[in-house]
């Protein structure tokens, strides 16, 4: 029970400290201590890269993949002492789900049809298609954010790359995201009726 507990809690730090990666960013440079916080990254890495072993199938790649770049970006910034290569993992982040996203395109069943079969294992005909556009739609999203991302991190402004990266792109993530799944409750409501 008690290790359960701590696994949880384990697990809840490294999800937070993945959204708050930014912010701890910011906060390292900005305040010269990422020296002490580049391990404690690593670790819950590390732990992520774990957890992404027991992920559900559609994203045990996604989870896998961005935990192994965020453990050598971080690693590559404590060996060679330029900790802004951390600024390039928002890239790296929409670099990999591109390839996922992207590359299941390829597939008989992109992943937005996977996910969305998790929920609805019967998908009517007409919300299979819609989750192909959709699937075409995160990958232009993908495109679309880790270019912005990259052009934060070439520009050098900390305030900018922490707004864009911190919350901006959640933001509109989030929109996309229950945009995707109410166009979809309407498409299978349509479908079935």
């Amino acid at each position: 029970m008690r290790g359960s507990r701590l696994q949880s809690g384990l697990r809840l730090v490294a999800a937070l400290l993945m959204l708050s990666w930014p912010f701890v960013v910011w906060f390292g440079l900005t305040h010269n201590s990422l020296h002490w916080l580049l391990p404690l990254m690593a670790l819950m890495l590390l732990f992520r890269l774990q957890q992404a072993r027991q992920a559900i199938a559609p994203l045990r790649a996604v989870s896998g993949g961005v935990a192994v770049v965020g453990i050598a970006l971080c690693a590559a910034s404590w060996l060679l002492k330029t900790h802004q290569l951390l600024l390039f993992y928002p890239v790296a982040v929409n670099l990999i789900m591109l390839v996922v996203f992207g590359g299941s395109l390829k597939t008989a069943m992109p992943l937005v049809e996977r996910l969305a079969r998790l929920r609805e294992p019967q998908l009517p005909a007409a919300a299979v298609r819609y989750t192909r556009r959709v699937t075409q739609i995160w990958c232009i999203f993908f495109v679309l954010n880790g270019g912005i991302a990259l052009f934060t991190a070439l520009y050098g402004d900390m305030r900018l790359w922490t707004a864009w990266n911190g919350m901006i792109a959640y933001l509109l993530m989030g929109a996309l995201m229950a945009g995707e799944w109410l166009v979809r409750r309407q498409v299978i409501k349509r479908e079935t009726t």
